[in-house]
C-alpha cells in the first residue's frame, strides 16, 4: 500500500523570505533546498529558529515576501492551501474530537478509504477505531493525526514537531512509526524538530536551521561529523561540539571543535583538572577545565576520574574540526 503523488514529485523551495508585521529581522531569510521523491528531509534548529514558518509557507497559511515553491512541476506559489495537495501534522493533534477515530480517517480518505484500516494497523491504532480523541492518549492522538494526514494522499507530508508533546518512551515508539510511514508514502516529507536524535533517525537528508538561515544540509552523518559552521556545530548534539582555540593543536589562527565522543582521556593534547561528572547511564561525560576552556569527554562508567584530578585529553587528528575565527567556516 503506497500514498502519495505516484510520479516523481520533489519538493523545491528556492530564495524562501518571509518578514512578520513589526518584526526586526526575517523569521526565513532566503531558504533554499530539494526533498527528492520518497526522502525526508528533517529541518532542525533552536526554537525562533523559522522551522515552523518554512512549512506554514509550503502549505500555503502564510505568505512569504519573496521565493518560490515547486511540487514537480506544479509551482504553489498563489494557490489556496487545499489546491497544493499538502498535509500537516502539527505537534498538537487536528482531529475533529465529535467523531470517532475511524469517521476522522475516513473524512479525508476520500478514494482511500478502504485501505484506512490498513494503515491504522500499520500504526498501531487499529484497536482504537470506535473511540473519540479524548479517549486516546496522547501518542494514539499523534498516531492518528499521522494516519489522517496519510490518507489524504497528499503531494507532500510536512511534519511539525509531531514529537514534542511525548514522553521519552513514546517518543521512540512515534519515531518508528513515523519510520514505518516512509515506506508507504511516495512523496517528498519535511520532518521539523529541535531535537537532533530525533532529526538523525528520521531524516534521508539533514539541515541545520539558525535564525532563519540555513547553516548547514546534506547527509546527517556528514553534518553531525563535520558541520560547516561554527554555529551549527555549537548546536547539533545531545552534547554539541566542544570548541576550543586552536594554539593547543598548533593552529593559533583557528578554532578547533570535536565531539566528546571522540575525545579520550590519557592523550597528550590537552591537560586540565576535572569540574564535574555528568552520568548518562552506561556512560559519562566528564567536564575538563583546560585553562581558560572547558571540554567534555565522554567516557564508559568504570573509566570515570575522580572530580578533582588532573587528567589529560587527546584528540585525533581525523576527529578535529578547525574553523576560521573571522569567518566561523570550515577550513579543515
Amino acid at each position: 500500500m503506497t500514498f502519495g503523488a505516484g510520479a516523481a514529485t520533489g519538493l523545491d523551495v528556492r530564495d524562501l523570505t518571509l518578514t512578520y508585521p513589526h518584526a526586526a529581522q526575517p523569521a526565513v531569510d532566503g531558504v533554499t533546498f530539494y526533498v527528492a521523491p520518497g526522502r525526508t528531509l528533517s529541518l532542525v534548529g533552536p526554537s525562533g529558529a523559522g522551522k515552523s514558518t518554512i512549512l506554514r509557507a509550503i502549505c500555503g497559511l502564510v505568505k512569504p515576501d519573496s521565493g518560490q515553491i515547486r511540487c514537480g512541476e506544479r509551482v504553489l506559489d498563489g494557490l489556496s492551501p487545499q489546491a497544493r495537495r499538502t498535509a500537516m501534522v502539527f505537534a498538537s493533534d487536528a482531529l475533529v474530537r465529535t467523531m470517532s477515530v475511524r469517521e476522522n480517517l475516513e473524512l479525508v480518505a476520500g478514494a482511500a478509504r478502504g485501505r484506512a484500516l490498513e494503515l491504522a494497523r500499520a500504526l498501531d491504532v487499529a484497536q482504537h477505531l470506535e473511540k473519540r480523541p479524548a479517549m486516546l492518549s496522547t501518542g494514539e492522538r499523534q498516531r492518528v493525526s499521522i494516519a489522517r494526514a496519510v490518507l489524504s494522499n497528499p503531494d507532500v507530508l510536512l511534519l511539525d514537531e509531531p514529537l514534542a508533546p511525548l514522553d521519552p518512551d513514546l517518543r521512540l515508539r512515534v519515531r518508528e512509526e513515523i519510520l514505518s510511514v516512509r515506506g508507504r508514502f511516495s512523496g517528498p516529507i519535511v520532518f521539523v524538530t529541535h531535537d537532533h536524535s530525533d532529526a538523525m533517525a528520521v531524516g534521508d537528508d539533514l539541515a541545520v536551521l539558525m535564525d532563519g538561515r540555513i547553516e548547514d544540509a546534506g547527509h546527517p552523518q556528514r553534518v553531525y561529523d563535520r558541520p560547516a559552521t561554527l554555529r551549527a556545530a555549537r548546536f547539533l548534539g545531545a552534547r554539541p561540539m566542544n570548541v576550543v582555540g586552536g594554539a593547543a593543536f598548533g593552529s593559533p589562527e583557528r578554532f578547533v571543535a570535536f565531539r566528546p565522543e571522540r575525545a579520550f582521556i590519557g592523550g597528550d593534547t590537552l591537560g586540565g583538572t576535572v569540574e564535574r561528572i555528568e552520568r548518562a547511564g552506561a556512560d559519562a561525560y566528564v567536564h575538563v577545565r583546560a585553562g581558560d576552556e572547558t571540554v567534555a569527554v565522554r567516557v564508559p562508567v568504570e573509566a570515570i576520574p575522580a572530580p578533582g584530578a588532573r587528567i589529560s585529553v587527546g584528540v585525533r587528528e581525523t576527529d578535529r574540526c578547525y574553523y576560521d575565527r573571522n569567518t566561523g567556516g570550515l577550513v579543515g
